[in-house]
Parts: C-alpha cells; structure tokens; sequence
C-alpha cells in the first residue's frame, strides 16, 4: 500500500491521505475546489470544478493511473442550484468512462466549497 500526499494542511489536520494506492486501484479522498497554488477558494462552480479536476488528474498521474480508468465517483453539493453546471462539467470528464456515480446535496466542511468529488480508479496497468 502506498499513500500520496499533497502537502495540504487539511491532510495533516484530518489524518488523511490524498490517495492511497492499493493493489489495483487508488481510492482519491474527497477534493475540493480550492486553487492548488494559492489556496483560494474560487466563487464560481465551474472554477472550482476546474481545481477539483486538477488535483484529482496530478494524484492519478502520480498514482500511475488517468482518468478514463476511474470506476466510481461521489459527489457532493452544498445546493440542488449547482447541480447542472457540475453534471455538464462530470459529462465532459467522464463520457468515455462512465463510472458509477452518487451525488448527495449536503454540507461541505470546507468554506466557500460548493462541491467535493472524491473517485476510485483503476492502476493504469489494469486499463482495457
């Protein structure tokens, strides 16, 4: 098993893992839209899509997977209102995969978070 940090501060605050890598797959923690940079939470959803797709794309990349290997996707929304723009974006992403999907309208202990998605994915090597 290996664990894959991004050094952020939540990581060590929770006692979690960006990733862990186990056997054939790699199970990413649930991921906000935060700038990877900056740490800034952007207003708008689709930017904050944008940085969650960002984080989620490096951590497979270094986990040794990609996205059209990713089996299952949870997402969570803080308002019904957010839905269409993070399903055309979820279309966009995943309409050569199609993983499962649950999406719950619920809080985000982030703030200014709108959305988290947290995926599992196949190793690279296990991609037909």
């Amino acid at each position: 098993m290996r664990r894959i940090s991004s050094g952020s501060r939540f990581e060590e605050l929770a006692a979690y893992s960006r990733a862990v890598v186990d056997d054939r797959y790699v199970f990413i923690s649930g991921t906000t839209g935060s700038d990877p940079v900056s740490g800034e939470m952007p207003e708008d959803v689709r930017a904050q899509m944008a940085n969650i797709f960002a984080t989620i794309e490096q951590t497979l990349r270094e986990a040794g997977s990609r996205l059209e290997a990713v089996t299952r996707c949870r997402v969570f929304l803080t308002d019904q209102s957010h839905l269409t723009e993070v399903v055309e974006v979820l279309r966009e992403k995943f309409d050569d995969c199609r993983p499962a999907n649950t999406t719950l309208i619920c809080q985000i202990p982030a703030p200014g978070a709108k959305v988290e998605i947290e995926v599992t994915a196949r190793l690279d090597a296990d991609v037909q």
